[in-house]
C-alpha cells in the first residue's frame, strides 16, 4: 500500500522526477491496411491474462499524428466460447494502463467479466505508457514525443482504437472509460467524433467539469501552478514512479506531521471495498502538458483546449484568441449513455458530476443511465471486490439493450 500511496501523491502533488526512457517500438502498421497480431512475451496478454487461462491477442496501431498504441483484445470467455455479443473498448484513467482492468481475480475484473458474459474485449493503451511508447519517428526520450494534453488523448488515441476495432470486427462497439477516459470519451462525443462506430459509453468517475473537486492536495497543485514550474524547467515527461518523486512525497508528509499511508483517502477519497493484495501496482507516466491542462480545468471550471497562456500562441492554433469549450451539450441526446459515480469521490465530486448532469438534462430519459453509489470513491469502480455486484452488472445490463 504505501508504494501506491507515495505513487498517488506524486502525481497529485506534481513532485519532479526524471524522464525515462523505454523500450520502443518502430512498426509502422496502418490499421486500414493490416490488422497485426504481436507476440510479445512481457505485454498484457503473456503476463496478466493468459495466466488467467484467458485466449489473449497484442494487436497494433498508428495514430494520425504517428503515436504507435497497442491494444489487447480478449476474444472469448475463460471457458472457450468465443464472444457472440459486440466488442467492448476499456480506457484507463491517467498514470495507468490497461492492466487497472485486469487487476483482480478474474471474477471481479471488468476486463475478465465482460469476456466471460460473452463481449469481445478490448483493452486499450494511450501513448506514453509502457505499451504504447513508441512513434513513427522521436521515440520518448526526445521533449517533442510529449507534446500533447488530452486533448491529443481525445482526437486520436480514442479514434484510432475505436477505428481499428470498428474496422476489425465489422459492427459498432460499446466503449467503457475510467476518470481521464471518460474524459476523453465526452470531448470526442461532442465533436460528434466516432459516433457512427459506437453504440453507447459508460463512463466510472466522469471527469468534465473539475473546479469543485475536494482533493486538497490535487487542488493545492493546480492552484499553484507547480506543473508549470516543472514544464517550464524542461521537464515535459512526468513519470510519478522512482526516487526523486518518493524522496519528494516523504518529504511533503514529514512537512505536514501526517502518515504518508493515511495520505491516499486525501487524493481519491475514503475507498471503501479495495481488495489490500492487488492495489499495488506500477504507475504510467504521462505529458506535463497533460497536467498543465488539467490544472487549466480545475481553476477555471471550463471544458476547453489547451490554453497556451498567449493570445498569440491561442491563435495560431485555434484562430482565435481564448482556446475553444466543449460543448457537453452537443451530445446527441439519443445516443446511450452510462454514467456511475460515487459520494466518496474526491477527483469525480458529486458536486462537479451534477454540473454535467445539468449540462446532459435534455438528453433522452431512455439512453441515459445515472448509478451513483454513495460509499464508493475513486478506486472503487476499477478495484473494489464488490464492483461486479455494485456497478459492472447494471453496466452489462445497460450494454445488453443497446
Amino acid at each position: 500500500m504505501a508504494c501506491t500511496v507515495v505513487s498517488l501523491l506524486s502525481i497529485f502533488l506534481l513532485c519532479i522526477t526524471a524522464a525515462q526512457g523505454r523500450k520502443t517500438r518502430h512498426l509502422n502498421n496502418e490499421w486500414l491496411t493490416s490488422y497485426p497480431v504481436l507476440n510479445d512475451i512481457d505485454g498484457i496478454c503473456k503476463t496478466m491474462v493468459e495466466t488467467q487461462g484467458y485466449t489473449c491477442e497484442e494487436h497494433q496501431v498508428t495514430t494520425e499524428d504517428g503515436y504507435i498504441l497497442n491494444l489487447q483484445r480478449i476474444p472469448a470467455g475463460r471457458s472457450g466460447d468465443k464472444a457472440d455479443k459486440p466488442a467492448v473498448l476499456l480506457q484507463h484513467g491517467i498514470f495507468s494502463d490497461a492492466s487497472t482492468w485486469l487487476a483482480n481475480s478474474p471474477d471481479e475484473s471488468l476486463g475478465f467479466i465482460l469476456a466471460d458474459n460473452g463481449y469481445d474485449v478490448w483493452l486499450a493503451n494511450v501513448r506514453g505508457t509502457k505499451y504504447s511508447s513508441g512513434h513513427t519517428s522521436p521515440n520518448p526520450t526526445h521533449t517533442v514525443y510529449w507534446d500533447w494534453s488530452w486533448d491529443e488523448l481525445a482526437s486520436y488515441d480514442l479514434p484510432a482504437f475505436v477505428q481499428y476495432v470498428y474496422h476489425y470486427t465489422g459492427q459498432r462497439l460499446h466503449y467503457a472509460g475510467h476518470s481521464l477516459g471518460t474524459l476523453m470519451a465526452l470531448a470526442a462525443l461532442s465533436q460528434e467524433q466516432v459516433l457512427n462506430m459506437l453504440r453507447s459509453a459508460a463512463l466510472l468517475c466522469p471527469i468534465a467539469h473539475m473546479n469543485q473537486i475536494t482533493s486538497v492536495p490535487t487542488k493545492l497543485a493546480a492552484d499553484t501552478f507547480i506543473a508549470n514550474d516543472i514544464y517550464w524547467l524542461g521537464i515535459s515527461e512526468f513519470n510519478p514512479s522512482g526516487d526523486p518523486g518518493s524522496n519528494f512525497v516523504h518529504e511533503i508528509c514529514n512537512t505536514l506531521k501526517v502518515n504518508c499511508e493515511n495520505l491516499i483517502t486525501l487524493v481519491t477519497g475514503p475507498n471503501c471495498c479495495l481488495n489490500s493484495s492487488t492495489t499495488d501496482t506500477a504507475t504510467e507516466p504521462t505529458a506535463t502538458k497533460n497536467l498543465i491542462h488539467l490544472s487549466q480545468m480545475i481553476r477555471t471550471g471550463k471544458i476547453a483546449k489547451y490554453d497556451y497562456g498567449e493570445q498569440g500562441k491561442n491563435m495560431q492554433h485555434y484562430g482565435q484568441a481564448v482556446p475553444p469549450v466543449y460543448d457537453m451539450t452537443a451530445i446527441p441526446n439519443e445516443f446511450p449513455l452510462f454514467l456511475s459515480y460515487g459520494g466518496q469521490d474526491m477527483l469525480s465530486d458529486v458536486n462537479d458530476v451534477q454540473v454535467l448532469l445539468n449540462d446532459l438534462q435534455d438528453h433522452d430519459s431512455n439512453k441515459l443511465v445515472v448509478l451513483f453509489k454513495e460509499e464508493y470513491a475513486h478506486l472503487d469502480f476499477v478495484r473494489a471486490i464488490n464492483a461486479k455486484q455494485m456497478i459492472y452488472d447494471p453496466m452489462i445490463a445497460f450494454f445488453n439493450v443497446n
